[in-house]
């Protein structure tokens, strides 16, 4: 969560190739692989002005493109199930928890596991800068959980607000550990993987009018 890059749809969804798994046949299922040791060290999740001005821009994007959607389409109400696979088995009941959550904490969208087509998946792995979602912000790309800092944080948390981006929420570092997406800012000690109502307002209304697609994908830790 601690840098941003923004990628092309087509980059993103030939790794995604919706419809077509794009890992190995089996991974999902196959045996959880040991985690390393944890760090020694917390990552920072102050975030820098450059941070903020692309997470503002991420938000203000997915907001236009929703608006846009909801004038064309006469403002009509419409629930939207957004399917995912799982490619993250170390992590599988902490992303059956946080689809739990998603799906009762807001109405105009609905999260889905599947073995067959997909919008986006859940992969595992290390990486020094951490978990990040790579989205377009309504439902599409993928979520990276690192084993490193799932060891430092709460799981679920880290799982509900990497899922938070894929929905179309920006990171906000600095607010308290009731609002989901300030992610790591509050510390270790923060276990909350609930959306507050602010947020679950914000998917609610990014989601009112069905699937919105931006043509950018972007990175969010």
């Amino acid at each position: 969560m601690l840098q941003r890059k923004i990628l092309s749809s087509l980059a993103v969804l030939a790794t995604t190739a919706l419809g077509v798994s794009a890992f190995a046949a089996g991974t999902a299922t196959a045996a959880p692989a040991p985690e390393p040791a944890p760090a020694t060290t917390v990552s920072s999740y102050a975030g820098s002005p450059q941070e903020a001005a692309a997470n503002k821009a991420f938000y203000d994007a997915v907001m236009k493109s929703a608006t846009a959607k909801q004038a064309a389409s006469g403002n009509k109400l419409a629930v939207v199930t957004v399917r995912y696979r799982v490619n993250a088995p170390n992590f599988a009941s902490q992303i059956a928890q946080s689809t739990q959550i998603w799906n009762s904490s807001v109405a105009n969208v609905k999260l889905q596991a599947t073995t067959g087509a997909y919008d986006f998946y859940y992969t595992q792995g290390n990486d020094s800068r951490g978990s990040y979602a790579s989205t377009n912000g309504h439902g599409r790309g993928y979520i990276f959980i690192d084993f490193a800092q799932s060891q430092q944080y709460n799981k679920t948390r880290i799982v509900a607000h990497e899922t938070g981006h894929v929905l179309g929420l920006p990171d906000h570092y600095s607010g308290p550990c009731s609002e989901l997406m300030s992610g790591g800012g509050p510390g270790t000690s923060c276990t909350n993987a609930n959306p507050n109502s602010a947020e679950r307002s914000r998917v609610n209304q990014l989601w009112a009018n069905g699937k919105t697609g931006l043509s950018t994908f972007q990175t969010i830790r």
